[in-house]
């Protein structure tokens, strides 16, 4: 199970972005085809989690296509 930015993208780990306007970056994807055992994915279904270091801290996301203030910018 893949995750997708709004824009299409492929959420992958590492991608920088931009949550909030802040900029962020991925710092892991709970992915239940790959990691079936992965907390997230026992929790929550999976989804992706953000740093961002000056306001959020980290951010777990479901669904990160249908969140409309992460922004991918790019990618390593």
């Amino acid at each position: 199970m893949a995750f997708f930015y709004q824009s299409g993208e492929e959420v992958q780990e590492g991608d920088r972005v931009m949550l909030h306007g802040q900029p962020a970056h991925v710092e892991t994807v709970a992915d239940p085809l790959t990691n079936p055992e992965d907390y997230f994915v026992k929790e929550h279904g999976g989804g992706v989690m953000i740093f961002e270091p000056k306001t959020f801290g980290r951010l777990f996301i479901n669904e990160p296509q249908m969140y409309e203030d992460l922004d991918f910018v790019s990618r390593r």
